[in-house]
């Protein structure tokens, strides 16, 4: 059970901060840390007549911290001048440093600021380690995040207006990360996204065709045949999915029916924690470097607790194929989405699965 402290920094954005322990009595920031530029203008939304899909223009993202100097990150406490007075970041300046934090995105591709609104963008900050990833962080920590990740879709599913709650992290620059501090992004959006509308139907077709979920029946014929197991606890299951996209995709999911995060019971969160952190170590590991990768959560629609045909699942797409080797995304992936996979996924499973490593224990 993790304590938690909301604020509204100037601008209207939120900042929540998650604790084990409580926050001290009267707890208050006592400076807000950078606030949005008077200049920001929300997104909006255009429709993809040929493709039948919305588009977002959010033209204030390119005033975005880029890359910055490695002495100043945006998302550690604010850092202490030689002349007495401090660099703001997005964390207030409190006397009780964060162990999770969420707040509003400042240059967001959804906002509910948009005529009409269009979603909500935010970032989860995962440690306050700078230096750290989350494979390296203790399961603990990485048990942390998983509540932190069903409070946040628990809490941003009271909006009728959103359909669709997007946890995922961006990790290392071949994918296009901007800053190196361990964070990921939540977006949630006023409508189902193409891949996931796509999911979403095959999975109810397949649904009427054999009253089962769609996720489940893959889960089970993983379990079944055992080749492409990459992790398999009593709760969680991590596989390299039968037609994986990419060399060393892994789908993981629970075993039992969970259409949504927050579903998730104390004991699957605790091994999922145990789940990221074996496959995210393998990772790291296999070609002796961190891994980057894209960790996308698949669910069902932001209202539909009931879903029958749909499954909560965790996605991870690392680029490398070899240790010298990207998968790009060239010209048929890009121009017609249909990929194509260099491996068979058996023998990638096989070799994720040889690597041993240490994920330590539970200390809370």
């Amino acid at each position: 059970m993790l304590h938690k402290f909301e604020w509204r920094k100037p601008d209207g954005r939120s900042w929540i901060q998650y604790s084990r322990t409580p926050f001290p009595e009267n707890f208050t920031p006592i400076a807000p840390g950078l606030v949005r530029p008077e200049t920001w203008t929300p997104p909006h939304l255009r429709w993809n007549a040929m493709r039948g899909e919305y588009v977002s223009i959010s033209a204030s993202r390119q005033d975005r911290p880029f890359l910055p100097p490695r002495e100043y990150c945006p998302l550690c406490p604010s850092t202490p001048l030689p002349d007495g007075s401090r660099l703001d970041t997005e964390v207030p300046q409190s006397n009780a440093l964060y162990e999770w934090a969420v707040f509003e995105n400042m240059f967001p591709g959804l906002s509910p600021a948009g005529e009409p609104p269009t979603g909500k963008c935010e970032v989860i900050l995962y440690s306050p380690r700078h230096d750290s990833t989350l494979a390296r962080e203790p399961l603990s920590q990485i048990e942390g995040l998983v509540q932190v990740w069903q409070d946040r879709c628990k809490h941003i599913a009271l909006d009728p207006n959103i359909e669709f709650i997007f946890p995922f992290e961006n990790k290392g620059t071949e994918i296009g990360v901007t800053l190196h501090h361990p964070h990921g992004q939540i977006y949630a959006f006023n409508h189902l996204p193409p891949f996931i509308k796509a999911e979403h139907t095959m999975a109810a077709e397949h649904f009427q065709k054999t009253a089962e979920c769609l996720i489940c029946s893959m889960t089970r014929e993983e379990l079944t045949e055992k080749k492409r197991i990459v992790f398999e606890g009593k709760e969680i299951v991590a596989f390299i999915p039968f037609a994986a996209r990419y060399p060393y995709e892994i789908h993981i999911t629970t075993r039992t029916h969970r259409p949504l995060i927050q579903q998730l019971t104390a004991s699957e969160s605790c091994e999922l924690a145990v789940a990221l952190k074996t496959i995210l170590m393998k990772y790291d590991a296999l070609f002796g470097f961190p891994m980057p990768y894209i960790l996308a959560h698949h669910q069902a629609a932001a209202h539909d607790v009931d879903c029958p045909h749909y499954h909560w699942h965790i996605e991870i797409y690392p680029p490398y194929r070899t240790a010298q080797k990207l998968k790009y995304l060239a010209g048929v992936e890009s121009g017609t989405g249909f990929f194509i996979n260099d491996t068979f996924p058996e023998e990638k499973a096989a070799e994720l699965r040889k690597i041993e490593v240490d994920i330590g224990s539970f200390t809370h």
